[in-house]
């Protein structure tokens, strides 16, 4: 059989007609668009690029610096807090700024604590963590790690002038996202360090685990939606602690803030 030999000029026509045939089937292979990550994967890629989340509350810290409102006090903390400014708005009142992030351990506050704490100036902190540093959100956590990261953040709240109300665990016998562990007793005995700490520090100590502690380990009753998260119901009976200890931290004389190094 003789093979039949093209001329040269024919061979550009074969190859756009081979690319004129083969285009439909590009156009459908074609890659399409990422889908938008769900809540799950955005938490993921987070937790990989901003593990604290310190950009979380930084356009509001700006606009927080900036105004005058007196007296402020900033509550840091968790779900708890975070669900604090979600459900009961009005107990925010103007210089009362909420700094709370669902999920968050001591280590994570500790990270972000110079931009949504120190660097808006304000005349009290609200602590209020150890419920995810129990639950190993971040990994197991000692109470030794625990009690390191509560000092390190009281410690740099009154090198700033800061006075300092520490909060307690609120009670929870359970953590749905962690069956299984113990965490009534855990709760107890850590709330018993930051009282004890609280009162060594000149620090004022906020014992909302004593305000909703129902007759076991847990919360009363209609407190909390899921054993954790306070309710409206349960907020309540958290204001009225939180009013009293707010109003003690005000009367307290500020620590003198450290002079700024000075840079040769």
């Amino acid at each position: 059989m003789r093979l039949k030999i093209l001329p040269a000029f024919a061979l550009p026509s074969l190859a756009l007609s081979s690319l004129a045939l083969s285009a439909p089937v590009l156009a459908q292979t074609a890659p399409t668009a990422p889908a938008a990550p769900n809540a799950a994967q955005a938490a993921d890629l987070r937790l990989r690029t901003d593990w604290a989340w310190t950009t979380r509350y930084r356009d509001a810290n700006l606009a927080d610096a900036a105004t005058a409102a007196r007296p402020r006090i900033v509550l840091m903390g968790d779900s708890i807090t975070q669900g604090w400014y979600d459900l009961d708005r009005p107990f925010f009142t103007p210089g009362r700024i909420g700094r709370g992030i669902g999920g968050q351990t001591t280590s994570q506050m500790l990270l972000r604590f110079r931009q949504d704490v120190i660097d808006l100036k304000p005349q009290v902190v609200q602590i209020m963590a150890g419920t995810n540093d129990i639950a190993g959100n971040t990994g197991p956590m000692t109470d030794e790690q625990i009690q390191g990261n509560f000092r390190s953040m009281v410690e740099l709240a009154q090198a700033h002038g800061i006075r300092v109300v520490i909060a307690s665990i609120p009670p929870a016998d359970l953590f749905p996202w962690r069956p299984g562990l113990d965490t009534g007793s855990r709760i107890q005995r850590i709330n018993a360090w930051l009282k004890s700490y609280a009162a060594k520090t000149g620090a004022v100590y906020a014992d909302y685990w004593t305000a909703m502690k129902g007759t076991g380990l847990g919360a009363r009753e209609g407190l909390t939606s899921d054993h954790v998260h306070p309710t409206p119901a349960g907020y309540e009976v958290m204001n009225k602690v939180a009013e009293a200890a707010f109003k003690q931290a005000l009367a307290l004389p500020a620590a003198r803030p450290l002079a700024a190094a000075r840079v040769p």
